[in-house]
């Protein structure tokens, strides 16, 4: 359920420097901006399907963000609980639920729908950048915190990442990487880590560290954070718990990353994961 296809719904265009989804916030709607069935294609349930309800706005901006008109250009329907459980009910077959985004924690709403999927009994992932902390029902926390490399420079501008002949041209920018002259860059650099919030989260739920990581530089830097956080959370956090991701959104990309990255994962005795839905369809919507 892609919102430009959802013509009988309110859809939104958030300004590119919205922290939030823009507009509106109500904890009894939440912004969508897809809502669908896949596979989950990253971390340690890769493979399993499972619907994905994709939420607008993000606190950060990566340069190399895989979900572009979830925070650079937001764009949603506001959907209410009924509405997002009822889309989600309609996948009989699934049993496991992924709230994804941008940052989906950015939302108070979120609680409320995790709190009425575990009442239903669906599995669920939260899928987040480990800056913002809930306290709600979450079988696995996916924190993927934001390197030094995510940070969006001149140099490193999102268009470069969504190629001329991409399926999904209805997603090409505008121009939003640009506004505000290093705006997003300082603002992104500042919030990226958060210790305190990512040490709540590995002491409170089952979770999987996912790093976005493109060659051996990244490498110092997750190590360095590694140490913190493990002289922070009272929880151990094994090296079966860290997960090295190739960054790439596209199929051309990710053949120039995940050699290396698969290398690097053997190297520190951490788990590689793929990007399967980027194997598979590519930078397809709703995948």
């Amino acid at each position: 359920m892609p919102v430009s296809n959802s013509v009988d719904r309110e859809v939104t265009r958030a300004s590119a420097t919205d922290g939030d989804a823009g507009g509106r916030e109500s904890t009894d709607e939440l912004p969508i901006n897809e809502l669908f069935y896949s596979l989950q294609g990253e971390g340690t349930l890769a493979g399993v399907p499972s619907v994905f309800v994709r939420t607008s706005g993000c606190n950060l901006r990566c340069w190399f963000c895989d979900s572009y008109h979830t925070s650079w250009e937001p764009t949603h329907a506001w959907l209410d609980l009924e509405a997002i459980l009822e889309e989600i009910e309609s996948y009989e077959q699934a049993e496991h639920v992924v709230l994804t985004g941008g940052e989906p924690m950015i939302h108070e709403g979120c609680v409320d729908l995790l709190e009425a999927l575990d009442e239903r009994g669906y599995h669920t992932t939260v899928e987040t950048n480990g800056t913002i902390s809930r306290d709600a029902p979450i079988d696995l926390a996916s924190i993927s915190p934001k390197l030094e490399s995510s940070t969006p420079t001149p140099e490193r501008d999102p268009r470069s990442e969504i190629p001329e002949e991409s399926r999904s041209d209805e997603r090409r920018p505008t121009g939003a990487a640009n506004q505000g002259e290093g705006e997003w860059a300082e603002r992104h650099e500042n919030d990226r880590i958060d210790l305190e919030a990512l040490t709540d989260l590995v002491e409170s739920y089952e979770f999987q560290l996912k790093f976005v990581v493109t060659d051996e530089e990244d490498m110092p830097e997750i190590l360095e954070l590694l140490a913190d956080l493990r002289d922070a959370a009272s929880v151990p956090i094994r090296d079966d718990d860290v997960l090295l991701m190739p960054e790439g959104a596209t199929r051309e990309r990710l053949e120039e990353t995940r050699a290396r990255v698969a290398q690097l994962a053997m190297d520190h005795g951490f788990r590689y994961t793929p990007r399967l839905h980027v194997d598979l369809w590519n930078d397809a919507p709703e995948t």
